[in-house]
Parts: C-alpha cells; structure tokens; sequence
C-alpha cells in the first residue's frame, strides 16, 4: 500500500486521548496528525499517518498501552528509528505507533561472563562503542548501524556482512525481556551460553516483526575483537566465475568475517558513476575481509587467495594499509549513491539461497533481465547466499511496472525453486506477505497463527504484517 492508497483514519476520542495523557507524559504523545505523519513510515515507499504515536520510557507504561490497545481494539504498532525496508511498522490499520527510541534504561557490559544487557532503543553503533571500551563485539553490523536501534535488529534479525563468521542476532542474542499483546511480561532464556530449559521463546521473537511481542531488554551475546584483519579485492571476468569462487572459499577451513559481491551490472553503473580504475573487462568482483589473530593472519589470506583464484579470475589484491582497504572498499561504496542516481525508487528484494546455488540464482536473474527487459542490478552477502536483487524501473511508469510485478513474480518462483528463501534479512512486512505462502506450507502457517493467538490474542500487534490475509 503506498501513500495514495492508505484510508484516511478518524481521530482518537477524547477519552481515549486523556487516557493516552495519563501514561505518558505531554512531550512523549503526538496526536496531532502534523506531529504524527513522519511516524507513519519507514524506509519503504508505504506510508499512513497513526492516529497517535507514543514514546515508552519504562515497561509499565508499554504494559498499561497494551491493555488500552485490547480494550479499543486499536492496533499497536511498535518501531524503533524506521530504517526497515518491508513496511513493517507503518500503521495502514490506523492506530497507536509506539516508538521505542527513547526505551534507552540500561547498556550495561559484563565483560567477565562476555554479555551485554541493553535497552532497545540504543543504537547497534552505541552498543559497539561501549563493547568495544572492553575488547569486544556485538556481531550483527547493519548498515545503518549509526542509526538502527537494537530493538529494530532484533525484531527483524537484521545481520549485516559480519554474518557469513559470526551469524545473525539469533545466534549473538541470550535472552529477552517482553510484553506480549495480552500485557502479560515475559522474560525468555538465559544468561549462559548453554540452556535448554523449555521452548527457545527466545529465537521465536527474533525476527517475528512486532507481532508477537513488545521487547524491552536483550541480553546479548559478545565475541571478543580479533587481533588483526587483512581485506582483499578479488575481479573476475563474469559472474558465474565469482559465484565459484565463493563456492571454494567457503567449502575451506578458513571463513572470512565478510564475504561481498558485485555483479558485472553494478560495476558498470559504478563505472558511468565515478571512475575507480577498474580492469576494462571485470564482470564481477568479491570483497573478503578475514580477521583472526596476527601470528595466523598470513596463513589465513593465503588459504583465502588461493581458494579464490580459478579460472575466469583477472586479479586479487591484498590491502596492506589502511589506505589500501579505502581504495578496495570504494567501488562498493560507490554503488549506492550510483544507484540512488539512477534508479531512486528501484525494488530491493534481499533474497538467499545457498551458496552452492548462487551460479544458478545468477544465470536465473539474467534470464529474466532479458525476458521482462528489466534491468537487474545484484549485490550482497555471497558467504551466505544473501543477494540483493535490484529491479531498476521507476514505480510511477506503469509501463515500467507492467513488467517489473511479473518479473519480480518470477525472481521469487526461482528463489524457492533453488531452495532458497525470500528474505534473508530484510523481513517480510507489508511488501512480502502475499508471496509467504509460496514457501511456508499450509501446516506450518496454522501453527504460526495459533503461536500469534497465543501470544496476541486480540490480534492488535502489528497487524496484517509477516503473512497473508487467511
């Protein structure tokens, strides 16, 4: 649903709005529609104004709104900065946006027991700065790291490059704090790595969008900062030979804590964007990044370039300052403004399949480019099979749109096809729910429905996101 498209909603009542006005305080309740419509989105192109938005400080504040939200039956919308992409938190049933921005009670590191506890409306960067004071990290690394909150990380299981070593925030993730949507408050897992007391309650919030459950603390999982890391830039003549390449490497002992990859479409439009000195005939280059401790770094980077170069490989160069890692590192970076040039409104769809598949996901994709006349720009996290899958057509061509809606049809038909999956970490929201019940099986949405009951039984929590209309 776009802008144009969502329903005008009525305003709150004025009982409703004084009872809004006695949990939270003046500077922490917009009902004014002017004050509200910059919560009505997120960084997709869907967009609706909330009939309120309040700012939680404490728990029983988030308690007290979900039981005002049952007895209204007004749907409660939790979100944390808005960088999602699917529309997961744009209020298109009208309601109440809680925002968890200023949830910002405890960032507490144990460095003896490596564990963080942190509220969810501290940003992923505010938590790295305060790990890394003691030697350590939290994983996941968005890219919107400056200004994501951990909540939003959490709710989406938002990974980032670092994943391919390291894993998402279900692996990096010990135990939550919540308010389920009955206002009952919940605490799930444990503050040890080992725990098998009960159902991981814990696993099944992550990534649930809001729908399940409202999170107030995490307890989170640190790994300590290696020693050294080397990055290297490897070019490749076509696509199909990187997509080998990540094969080998990651079929090797050694796993590189960052695995990227551009197609020969991205390099060109790179090209048209900036000149960054690329060989004339690169059709495909990868971004590996390998960190461990200094005395085995050496041996690590050898393992990597030699799984690396094969046939259909022109060069792999290795950083050795930090001048070097900015020059390699600036083709990727230069690919999103190049996009945003050309295609401001393009369609993101961050698919994953496994490694082994991603030869077969490419020759797909290309197949389509021609059949629809579309062009399909990829790049992403290849050590796990993430691919950003980018439909350049402008959204206000219907001509454009004409073929974009089939072909994007079949981008996801040949996803599941290669048993792959339509996100990897993006989240499904608004803008995937229809195509879910292409990959989950009609057993598997019943359970997933009784678990939201159970949970919500008003169905007031992020309602209508994450899976198709029954």
């Amino acid at each position: 649903m776009s802008k144009s498209d969502a329903a005008p909603v009525p305003p709150l009542a004025a009982a409703l709005v004084s009872s809004l006005s006695q949990i939270f305080d003046k500077e922490d309740l917009f009902t004014e529609p002017g004050d509200c419509w910059s919560y009505g989105y997120d960084n997709s192109r869907q967009h609706a104004v909330p009939q309120a938005v309040c700012f939680a400080r404490n728990v029983d504040q988030i308690v007290k709104l979900v039981h005002l939200c049952r007895e209204h039956r007004l749907p409660l919308i939790t979100r944390g900065r808005g960088t999602g992409t699917t529309g997961a938190t744009v209020p298109i049933n009208g309601g109440i946006v809680l925002s968890m921005e200023r949830l910002r009670t405890r960032l507490e590191i144990d460095p003896a027991n490596r564990i963080a506890f942190v509220s969810p409306g501290y940003t992923n960067q505010e938590l790295q700065d305060a790990a890394r004071q003691h030697g350590f990290f939290w994983p996941p690394d968005p890219t919107s790291a400056a200004v994501c909150t951990i909540g939003g990380n959490l709710a989406y299981n938002s990974a980032g490059p670092r994943a391919v070593k390291y894993g998402t925030p279900r692996e990096n993730t010990l135990g939550l704090r919540a308010v389920t949507g009955a206002g009952d408050v919940l605490k799930t897992g444990v503050s040890t790595t080992k725990g098998v007391v009960g159902y991981d309650l814990t696993r099944l919030l992550i990534g649930s969008e809001g729908t399940l459950a409202i999170i107030t603390e995490a307890t989170l999982k640190l790994t300590p900062i290696a020693e050294s890391k080397r990055t290297l830039q490897a070019i490749y003549r076509d696509m199909h030979s990187a997509a080998a390449a990540v094969s080998r490497i990651m079929a090797q002992p050694v796993i590189p804590c960052a695995l990227e990859f551009m197609d020969g479409t991205a390099i060109e439009m790179v090209r048209n964007f900036s000149d960054l000195g690329l060989p004339a005939e690169a059709g495909a280059l990868l971004m590996i990044e390998v960190d461990g401790t200094h005395a085995g770094l050496g041996d690590a980077v050898d393992r990597i370039s030699t799984a690396a170069n094969g046939d259909g490989c022109i060069e792999i160069d290795v950083a050795n300052s930090d001048e070097d890692v900015a020059r390699l590192w600036r083709t990727r970076k230069a690919l999103s403004p190049a996009l945003r040039n050309v295609a401001p409104k393009k369609i993101n769809e961050d698919v994953v399949v496994p490694v082994s598949r991603i030869p077969d996901l490419i020759s797909g994709l290309e197949g389509l480019a021609k059949q629809y006349g579309v062009t399909i720009v990829n790049f992403g996290h290849a050590g796990n099979g993430n691919i950003h899958v980018n439909l350049l057509v402008d959204p206000d061509d219907p001509q454009q749109m004409a073929a974009a809606e089939p072909c994007l049809n079949d981008v996801f038909d040949l996803v599941l096809s290669l048993d792959g999956s339509l996100s990897g970490e993006h989240g499904i929201g608004l803008v995937k729910r229809t195509f879910v019940d292409r990959e989950l099986d009609a057993t598997s949405l019943q359970l997933m429905s009784a678990v939201k009951r159970q949970f919500d039984p008003d169905g007031i929590l992020n309602p209508g996101v994450g899976f198709p209309d029954a």
